[in-house]
């Protein structure tokens, strides 16, 4: 997982659009090292959306905005990872969408599967 994903999850989390998010950023007036100056909503932007890479120096900001710690941008536990994948991953959906056409016995074996993994992973996968 990359920062910008985690940044994106914590946005939704908190029912924050990106444009929202932008905007308080830059009121808040962060400077880049290589320019002086502050990214633009559009260059934020680009960072949520992973096509510019985000400058280290941001990372507080961020955090502030977000209310959350510095490291949290940086810790993908399990819980996050699953609720991420379920959410965002193009294979799940396609899965999802795929099981209509399962036999029962392929539905059986990927409920035993899944469970297997609940139990093994604990409770923290069953907020899905």
């Amino acid at each position: 997982m990359e920062v910008w994903e985690k940044i994106n999850y914590l946005l939704e989390e908190k029912k924050i659009t990106k444009q929202e998010f932008a905007h308080k950023l830059v009121a808040l007036e962060p400077n880049l090292k290589r320019t002086g100056e502050s990214p633009s909503a559009q260059t934020i932007l680009g960072y949520l959306y992973g096509k510019r890479e985000l400058k280290v120096e941001l990372i507080p900001y961020i955090a502030e905005v977000l209310e959350v710690n510095e490291q949290d941008l940086f810790t993908f536990d399990l819980e996050y990872a699953c609720n991420y994948n379920y959410r965002q991953s193009k294979e799940v959906r396609a899965i999802i969408e795929l099981l209509q056409y399962a036999p029962n016995g392929v539905i059986t074996h990927i409920n035993e599967q899944l469970l297997k993994y609940k139990v093994l992973y604990g409770e923290s996968v069953e907020r899905i």
